[in-house]
């Protein structure tokens, strides 16, 4: 049974930070591009940033909102992924969702999500 939990979400003022985790369970975890998205209230779900392992190096990608205040990172020893979130905005207020994609993009699994609200 495959399981990807997010924790981590908060509150937080503007200009805070906050360490999102997603411990991803039942896949075999290098073989997935794992990536962050997030749903904001009335608006629909967008992708925040995604990783792919190759051999020992690892493919980031950011949309352009968050490249520089945020970093995507992975352990594959402990099926985890993370996303710390500096200089937090109002506009980064929303449900976190972990997705993990097999890298022949066949699968594809979601967390149920974590809220981050950033409040001032």
């Amino acid at each position: 049974q495959v399981q990807l939990v997010e924790s981590g979400g908060g509150l937080v003022q503007p200009g805070g930070s906050l360490k999102l985790s997603c411990a991803a369970s039942g896949i075999g975890f290098n073989f997935y591009t794992m990536g962050w998205y997030r749903q904001a209230p009335g608006k629909q779900r967008e992708l925040v940033a995604s990783i792919t392992s190759r051999g020992s190096v690892n493919l980031v990608n950011y949309v352009d909102p968050v490249r520089g205040r945020f970093t995507i990172s992975r352990d594959n020893a402990k099926n985890a992924m993370y996303l710390q979130m500096n200089m937090l905005k109002l506009e980064d207020t929303a449900v976190y969702y972990c997705n993990a994609k097999h890298t022949s993009g066949v699968e594809s699994y979601w967390g149920k999500g974590t809220l981050v609200t950033v409040f001032s």
